[in-house]
Order: structure tokens, then sequence, then C-alpha cells
């Protein structure tokens, strides 16, 4: 059985801060335009949500690489 790759196991972290800087981006223009915290902390709540959900679905829409399928196969076999 194979363990994953270092770049495997960061990739979940990878996606958690690229909707982090978007929900950050998201509050910080909310707050300078209205300057209430509480509608910039809703805002960027809702920004890290719809962009991980959207990030994931582009992930999950992905042709999976030659190597993938070998691995997946190489599981399936053993089972």
């Amino acid at each position: 059985m194979s363990t994953p790759s270092r770049r495997d196991r960061l990739r979940p972290l990878e996606l958690l801060g690229i909707s982090s800087v978007i929900a950050i981006f998201t509050g910080a223009i909310v707050l300078m335009s209205t300057r209430v915290a509480a509608q910039a902390l809703i805002w960027a709540g809702v920004a890290f949500i719809v962009s991980l959900v959207a990030i994931a679905m582009f992930v999950l829409a992905l042709k999976p690489k030659q190597d993938e399928l070998n691995d997946i196969e190489d599981l399936d076999s053993h089972r």
C-alpha cells in the first residue's frame, strides 16, 4: 500500500488557504466600505464557505492524472 506524497497531504490545506485569502479580502472590502465589523465578519464567513464549495467542485471536475488512475487500480487490486 502506498503512502500519499507530501503534496497530496497538503492539498486540502492549500484549498483552505485560498478560501481564507478570499474571505479576508471580502471582509476587508466590506469593513472599509461600511465600517461595521459584524457585517464584515458575516460577509467574510459567507465568502469563505462559498469559495470553499466552489473550489471543491472545480477540483472534483478535474480529470485524474495517469498516476492517480494507476494508484486507484493498485488499491482496487489489493482488495
